[in-house]
């Protein structure tokens, strides 16, 4: 009798388990606001995934859409990678054509993820992003700050959003 192979349980990279609170697809809503700009709400997908027994490394991917005509505003798409010791290293494509290169520092306990770019690439006006994530009572919340040649830092989006 021949035996059954069943592969063993997917597991996520220890690197990655602090942050497996992130993984997943989440929707909700935003708001954005800048003094260049007329302030504007949005609908949004956001999707952390992992490939078990893998690298390190977590794909992230963002698509909005504006509120009442739910005609497309704005996608982007990177990698997450964790570190250890607490630290992160992300990479951020957006549909604009900028490209982001942040560092920051994740605390799994508080549920918290602080980035802040150490390089804004192909963008003449943006010199610097923050984002904030946080999850808690169910639900993502974050902030991206933007600090424009023209503006010191300060928020530019916020969002909330539940897992689905």
């Amino acid at each position: 009798m021949a035996a059954n192979f069943m592969p063993p349980p997917a597991t996520v990279h220890q690197a990655v388990q602090p942050l497996a609170f992130l993984l997943g697809t989440w929707r909700g809503q935003g708001e954005g606001r800048f003094p260049t700009i007329s302030p504007f709400a949005y609908s949004e997908e956001l999707n952390f995934s992992h490939s078990p027994n893998k690298k390190p490394i977590i794909t992230y991917s963002s698509k909005t859409w504006k509120l009442n005509t739910n005609q497309p505003m704005h996608a982007e798409s990177g990698y997450w990678r964790p570190q250890i010791d607490g630290t992160i290293e992300v990479v951020i494509a957006q549909s604009t054509g900028l490209a982001e290169v942040q560092k920051g520092t994740f605390d799994a306990e508080q549920r918290i993820v602080k980035l802040k770019s150490a390089l804004v690439g192909n963008a003449s006006k943006v010199k610097q992003i923050t984002r904030v994530f946080k999850v808690g009572n169910e639900e993502l919340s974050y902030v991206v700050e933007m600090a424009t040649n023209l503006n010191d830092l300060q928020p530019h989006l916020e969002a909330s959003l539940k897992k689905i």
